[in-house]
């Protein structure tokens, strides 16, 4: 995979948007190196609001099941120390991003990961003959198995990990990039796909590893 540390990240949420009072009621964060998952952090979430009962079929957690659950104020400290300053990597990450610093700044805090890498656009860079690219499509796309329940967070993030050593794989396969961190991926995150091929080309031809 990277030839750096990668933290991959799944929420699962109450709704779509913190700004319109969603929150975390799932976290899972899966230390990665050299392609192998070495160190996990999961956790349902309490809250203290409301699960949806669209949200609830969709996941499967109820509102048993946060109530039990460790609160918010003890979950993100814990998380945030456990990702510190290793590069993030989520599948649609602007979404995951947005829930973890709501959550900080509701306890006055600050995430310090290096990087943000989204799984989603970098698939659509590297992957552009797949036909869709949400998470589940992709598993099925790319024989990727879900080791337990699609739309919990820790078997969402168990997939990326395999998404993002798939991408990895391509990467030095078909673009024989020889070095792969995450400050390539955020370079290819923002290029077009159409414009990967010339611009990992370019790189190498300058002598800048990629």
């Amino acid at each position: 995979m990277l030839d750096t540390p990668l933290v991959v990240l799944d929420f699962e949420t109450t709704g779509l948007s913190p700004a319109l009072g969603a929150r975390i009621t799932e976290v899972a964060a899966l230390r990665v190196v050299n392609g192998q998952i070495v160190e996990r952090f999961s956790s349902l979430v309490n809250c203290g609001i409301r699960i949806p009962y669209e949200i609830t079929q969709i996941t499967g957690i109820s509102q048993a099941m946060v109530n039990a659950a460790p609160r918010a104020a003890d979950v993100v400290p814990a998380l945030l120390r456990f990702i510190g300053k290793d590069a993030l990597a989520a599948h649609n990450a602007s979404f995951d991003q947005k829930f973890l610093l709501n959550e900080s700044q509701l306890l006055k805090l600050k995430p310090q990961h290096s990087h943000l890498v989204c799984s989603l656009l970098l698939a659509r860079r590297v992957l552009p003959q797949m036909t869709s690219y949400k998470l589940s499509e992709l598993a099925r796309g790319l024989n990727i198995r879900f080791a337990g329940q699609a739309h919990r967070a820790e078997a969402d993030a168990e997939v990326t990990v395999h998404l993002m050593n798939h991408l990895a794989n391509a990467l030095r396969q078909h673009h024989r990039c020889q070095h792969i961190d995450a400050g390539l991926l955020v370079s290819i995150n923002q290029q077009t796909a159409a414009k990967v091929p010339a611009f990992l080309k370019a790189k190498q031809s300058v002598g800048i590893p990629s």
